[in-house]
């Protein structure tokens, strides 16, 4: 049931059929009472499942796309749990809510034409000579929004609205407030600043805080300024300004031209120190897997990784050094470098999922899935059709639909289902990214764990005990004779109870060596079934249960939970290191095959209709001989 585990730390086999059962039906945590000593606050039990990014009729590119009239009062109300009618009067439901949503709309012209189709004579004056791709009756389209987008950057820009971003911005704050429910549900009102002069460099920016703060600023849009540090100075007025939190969330990196995890700043000059704290303060967490693609790592960057190559969004290129800098894992082993050299890292991040839906549907689900706009919405062609079909028409865009991921979600481990309590997960990055599934994760490291612990009814008490969780750096290695030889991780994964069973735990582990240079490496940690390494290391594959002919599966292989102690095999105490953990889960169907089983149509040849889905956890740092404030207390703190 638990799987094999690797050969070189194995825990003694002891596991029985009862006691698997106790656990499966254990809540991660439960038996968790006591404060957390290191961190002076009661551990995380809860994990909550949101989506930190979506985008409704009040963002101009969702409003090209179709989608004119659902508000951010339909997006909450969606992701609480609640059927909702769309404008064409299809019926969208969410299996299981959502836990949080953050509803990001475009700053730039926020709800400008959305104000002008519903006939505000102010909106419809500030959008001048536009107004008519907005009015009742129109049918938008996306190169002609194109063109308004791009005629605003360079400087043709309509003062007045200004003033519509202001008053919508204020119904989103409201809409927020109406569908927050401590305990139940939580609703945050956020945006999203888009900086696309170089690249996808946008940000999500979210607030801890309720209409009493945000209902005294106004969104800081790309027309301000294309320069992520003027938004962080922007955090910083806001925070200065009403006593709030707040922080910002880089886009999926992926489609960002080698600039999103560059070592210089906008302007050119190299990233100091200065630069480094700030963004690690303001930007604690990443998206690393949304609808347009996965960012964990590209095949190129990671050869020898045979899980690399999901979701990937590059259209052919080949420029290794640019892809370097759009993927979280090389981000993370260029943060090594950047730490060497100015003794601060940028990208010590925490990493999370989510969907970047234009619909107003926080909706994850491979057999539930709504697209990316309402020009997606299931059908029996949509799978064939260019993604963007008219800038596919003018710009020879070869992104195709089946190429869209039915992604992400947020999982937090929280003390309660609040803004606060998630806000404060966030900021000290106890947090992974999910492709989709609600697999439940706990990761530990620390220098005592035992290969017992792994067995204890609830590891999860002995993990922050003896540890510090996920999105942490490594406290100080005991010292004297008996000191141990490297840390020690422990890890414990559960199936998603609606979803597949688990193939594998993996480790990924970066550093830095002597001579400067990164390197990475993947480690299959604990695994199902009987399967044995072969003579070069790799796993077999799990199996596939997958019908192609129905878009089903079954649980008849793979494991319902895993956990492990795993102890570095190559560790040096001189090499500063990070890990990460992801999961996946066995074969399973995609939204495309799921599409062509419900329609009948024919996907092309080259479209992917079975995957692996999984997750990442945020990473744990190790740095030698030097004792490091916890992430609570670096996040917490002003920047530096």
């Amino acid at each position: 049931m638990y799987g094999k585990q690797d050969q070189s730390c194995r825990a003694p086999r002891r596991f029985r059929a009862a006691f698997a059962l106790v656990f499966l039906l254990l809540p991660f945590g439960s038996a968790v009472a006591a404060a957390d000593e290191a961190q002076g606050r009661p551990p995380p039990a809860r994990l909550l499942w949101g989506d930190t990014h979506l985008h409704t009729a009040y963002s101009v590119d969702a409003f090209a796309f179709g989608n004119v009239a659902e508000t951010p009062e339909l997006a909450y109300r969606f992701a609480s749990g609640e059927a909702v009618t769309l404008g064409g009067g299809a019926l969208a439901k969410l299996k299981r809510p959502l836990d949080f949503l953050v509803v990001t709309d475009h700053a730039e012209f926020l709800g400008l034409f959305a104000a002008v189709r519903e006939g505000d004579p102010d909106a419809r004056k500030a959008a001048g000579r536009w107004s008519e791709l907005a009015e009742p009756g129109s049918h938008p389209r996306v190169a002609q929004f194109n063109e308004v987008i791009s005629a605003f950057i360079v400087g043709d820009r309509i003062m007045d609205a200004e003033a519509i971003a202001g008053s919508k911005w204020q119904e989103t704050v409201r809409a927020a407030e109406v569908a927050n429910r401590p305990g139940e549900f939580t609703a945050f009102a956020g945006f999203e600043w888009s900086s696309s002069s170089r690249g996808n460099l946008h940000r999500n920016v979210m607030f801890r805080d309720g209409i009493d703060r945000l209902s005294k600023i106004v969104p800081f849009s790309g027309l301000d300024s294309q320069d992520p540090e003027r938004l962080w100075a922007y955090l910083v007025a806001y925070e200065k300004k009403t006593g709030g939190n707040a922080l910002a969330i880089p886009h999926n990196s992926n489609m960002s031209r080698g600039e999103m995890f560059a070592t210089t700043r906008l302007n050119g000059e190299p990233a100091d120190a200065e630069y480094a704290r700030q963004r690690g303060h303001w930007e604690p967490v990443v998206e690393v897997t949304q609808n347009k693609g996965d960012s964990e790592t590209h095949p190129l960057l990671s050869i020898n990784d045979e899980f690399a190559d999901y979701g990937t969004w590059d259209q052919g290129r080949t420029d290794v050094d640019q892809l370097r800098h759009e993927y979280a894992r090389s981000a993370l082993r260029i943060g090594l470098q950047l730490r060497a050299g100015t003794g601060v890292n940028p990208f010590e991040f925490g990493m999370i999922g989510s969907t970047d839906s234009h619909t107003s549907l926080a909706t994850a689900e491979e057999d539930n899935y709504w697209g990316q706009s309402p020009q997606h919405y299931p059908s029996p062609d949509r799978v064939a059709r260019p993604f963007i079909e008219e800038v596919a028409a003018a710009k020879g865009q070869n992104v195709m639909n089946w190429e869209q991921m039915a992604a992400g979600y947020t999982a937090v481990w929280a003390t309660e289902n609040t803004r606060a309590a998630i806000f404060d997960a966030l900021r000290r990055r106890e947090v992974y990214a999910s492709t989709g599934p609600r697999i439940g994760l706990r990761f530990f490291g620390g220098w005592e764990f035992e290969l017992e612990d792994a067995e204890r009814r609830d590891p999860v008490e002995v993990g922050y005990r003896e540890g510090v969780p996920m999105g942490s750096v490594l406290r100080v290695s005991p010292a004297g004779p008996a000191a141990p030889a490297g840390p020690r991780f422990l890890v414990v994964a559960q199936k998603d109870p609606l979803g597949a069973n688990l193939d594998r735990i993996q480790i990924v582990k970066g550093w830095i060596a002597s001579d400067g240079e990164t390197h990475e490496a993947i480690h299959d940690v604990v695994w199902s079934g009987e399967r044995q390494p072969g003579e070069e290391g790799k796993l077999p594959p799990v199996g596939n249960t997958v019908d192609l002919e129905s878009a089903s599966f079954t649980n008849a292989i793979g494991a319902a939970a895993l956990r492990s102690v795993w102890i570095d095999p190559d560790f040096d105490p001189a090499w500063p290191a990070f890990y990460y953990v992801r999961v996946l889960e066995i074969p399973t169907p995609r939204w495309t095959l799921y599409d062509r089983a419900r329609f009948g149509g024919k996907p092309p040849p080259e479209a992917t209709l079975v995957h692996q889905e999984r997750v990442y956890s945020s990473p744990i740092w190790y740095y030698p001989k030097e004792r490091r404030r916890d992430a609570e207390a670096s996040a917490s703190g002003e920047p530096g």
